[in-house]
This record gives C-alpha cells, structure tokens and sequence, in this order.
C-alpha cells in the first residue's frame, strides 16, 4: 500500500511510516513493551504469559517491506520512538497489530492517538473495518480496545503454540477476533 504521504500529527507527536532504517529501534520498543522485566512497568505486559522474544530484526523487516501493510511510528519533538503499530490490508478490513507504547508511557494516551491514526489510515484506504486478535485472558487490553468501539465477534483463533515467533506459552492460550465498523461512532 502506498505510505509514504501518511502522517499523522498531534500536539507534539508525529504519526508516520517507518522504513528499514528504524527496525532496530522498533524491535527494541516492541519486546521492552511486551517480553521480560522491563515490560512489567507497564500494563501491556505479556512476560507472564509467554517466554521468549516478541518479534526479531527478520520480523520486523518482513512487516515494513509487507506490500500490504504499514508500520506506524509515533516520535516526539525529539524525534525519540514512543510506540507503533502495525497495520495490514486483508480484503475490505484492515488488520491491526503490534499496537506497541514505550512502557513508562504507558496510560498517556499515546495508544490512543496510534489507534486514531490507524482508523485515519483506513478511511484513507477506503476499508470499511479494522480487525484484530488478542490473547483471550488479556482482559484488562480487551477492555480498553472496547472501551475504543472494538466489539468481540464471537471468533475465536488457535495460538500458534510450536512457533517460538510468538512467544513461547507458559499456559494454554488463545485469541479472540475483535473488530470496529468505521461507520461506527466512538
């Protein structure tokens, strides 16, 4: 999907693509928010769920260079990297993961203006929907994403357990489809 027009901006934050030139950065911000003790000053926290690293340099070239798909980086002033998502077409409905906040950011809204831009991003493409999984007992994440018009589908989706590129589980896992209509109003 052609990007590289897309930008985002608010306050003092930037909303934009990112290249090849920021993956190292990327894989940094995403395993800090999810994998191991520096995830767990933050409420995103899967360490307790899953072992292992949450994406590598490979996984990450594999999603920007994704035809498909984009990778949103949110920097500030400094241009200093606070979160990204990752954003993919699938037929008429964009799918959105990786949703990633730098853990001390976390509760500041910094999610929430990703979540914007994403949904921008999808009118922008003409897709009517967004789509997304997230692990069944991440109640707390389920929540929030409902609390932004994200509705439960009734879907549910196998975890891939033998794939260490997701982690490795420390209990039985499972995701949950959720999806937001754009013609929704928050």
């Amino acid at each position: 999907m052609s990007d590289l027009y897309f930008c985002f901006m608010t306050s003092s934050l930037t909303i934009s693509p990112a290249s090849t030139n920021d993956v190292h950065q990327l894989v940094e911000l995403v395993n800090s928010a999810y994998r191991g003790e520096s995830s767990k000053r933050g409420w995103t926290t899967e360490a307790d769920l899953l072992g292992g690293i949450r994406t590598d340099e490979a996984s990450m070239m594999k999603l920007i260079n994704n035809p498909q798909g984009v990778i949103l980086q949110v920097r500030n002033e400094k241009n200093e990297l606070l979160g990204c998502v990752n954003l993919e077409r699938q037929a008429e409905q964009l799918y959105l993961g990786l949703l990633t906040v730098s853990p001390e950011l976390q509760g500041g809204g910094i999610g929430k203006e990703l979540l914007k831009a994403s949904e921008s991003y999808a009118r922008q493409h003409q897709l009517a929907a967004i789509g997304m999984t997230v692990i069944s007992i991440r109640t707390e994440l389920i929540a929030w994403y409902e609390r932004h018009g994200y509705r439960r589908t009734g879907e549910t989706k196998a975890f891939p357990a033998t794939d260490p590129s997701f982690g490795i589980p420390k209990q039985p896992l499972e995701f949950i489809v959720l999806k937001k209509f754009l013609s929704e109003v928050d």
